[in-house]
């Protein structure tokens, strides 16, 4: 919005030139994004209270987290309204990739927004019924998928690239709809999962996003893109702003969110959080990058996939309960040293995914 505004300005104000780097815009970006959830959060987290959009607790888990009970939920609504405005006002409006994202974020916390608010202000304990919520993300998914391989304009945008090697590229066709539809839904779950401790999914999803915003404008660029022998995906840069608004609305987020939390961001930020951070991860050809950037996440599902598999082949359990995090609270680890720690893993694993633009 704003760089239209500018190119029409720089024409009498040379200063108005600034607008026209994305590094600029991605800065403004976060900053704006923060701001809005550090100011308008507190007035949702009393309307959330209102509406008694309170957290539920499950009782088989760690005995700590009864006193959450009743927490607002839904605070998901402050991450993603403060990225769509903030988004539309920095980012070039003209890019079909910001508006993929943009569409595949509101897609998928819409699926969120409804299964939370059945179930925290309708009091429907079912929710939305998970065959219902796999279909829905599975539409919008395979949508994504579609739009991806149909406008795609070189054969880099539809191939598998593995990061250490500079000329491994597995030309994919068809099969690009089944691994974007797997990498959206899936890291969507898996983000999902992993949000059951106070900061535990948004600071990582800060990293892996600030992340992903040097890899959309590294492939963006197409000097930079050759000399570190990464794929060049021309209009990609512009989703750096989208990542600087991403992180800069989840630091907002744990400003309230942080250890013991005043809210909690439910299905509606973690399922569009984990969408739109696949969504970026395909579109700058960086899937196996994500899957060790978003380690924390994966680590989380497979430790549910692991726990459900050996309980029915077995009949027992390999952790104490799963997703993973509980495990270590289980066997008494106080709830900020796990939160941290696995901070902590996350800020490692960005870093080894970074490394991978010039280890090659």
């Amino acid at each position: 919005m704003l760089l239209e505004l500018a190119d029409w300005m720089a024409r009498h104000f040379t200063a108005m030139h600034l607008f026209q780097y994305i590094t600029f815009r991605t800065i403004m970006a976060a900053l704006t994004s923060m701001a809005m959830s550090l100011l308008f959060g507190p007035a949702l987290i009393r309307k959330l209270a209102a509406l008694k959009a309170g957290q539920v607790v499950r009782k088989d888990g760690p005995q700590s987290h009864l006193s959450k009970a009743g927490t607002p939920t839904m605070g998901g609504v402050m991450i993603l309204l403060s990225v769509v405005v903030a988004t539309l006002v920095w980012a070039d409006l003209n890019n079909r990739y910001v508006w993929l994202v943009l569409a595949v974020l509101v897609c998928f916390g819409a699926i969120g927004f409804y299964d939370d608010y059945r179930k925290l202000v309708l009091k429907d304990s079912r929710g939305l019924a998970s065959r219902w919520k796999y279909f829905w993300q599975s539409v919008f998914g395979l949508v994504a998928a579609w739009f991806l391989f149909h406008t795609a304009v070189n054969p880099a945008e539809t191939s598998l690239f593995v990061p250490l090697f500079k000329h491994v590229e597995i030309p994919l066709g068809v099969f690009f709809l089944v691994v974007t539809y797997f990498m959206i839904v899936g890291f969507s779950n898996a983000v999902n999962l992993t949000d059951g401790l106070d900061g535990l999914a948004i600071m990582p999803t800060v990293l892996v996003s600030g992340a992903l915003g040097v890899f959309a404008y590294l492939a963006g660029n197409k000097v930079f893109s050759e000399y570190l022998g990464i794929p060049a995906i021309p209009g990609a840069g512009e989703l750096a702003v989208f990542c600087g608004a991403m992180s800069g609305a989840g630091l907002g987020f744990l400003w309230f969110n942080t250890y013991p939390a005043q809210v909690f961001m439910g299905d509606v930020g973690a399922l569009a959080i984990g969408a739109a951070l696949a969504a970026i991860a395909v579109i700058v050809r960086q899937e196996i990058v994500l899957l060790i950037m978003g380690g924390v996440f994966v680590m989380e599902t497979a430790s549910v996939m692991l726990q459900v598999a050996s309980f029915k082949m077995t009949g027992k359990r390999i952790f104490r309960m799963a997703p993973i995090h509980h495990h270590f609270e289980l066997k008494g680890w106080p709830e900020p040293r796990v939160i941290v720690r696995f901070w902590i893993i996350s800020v490692v694993l960005v870093l080894i995914g970074l490394a991978t633009l010039k280890v090659r």
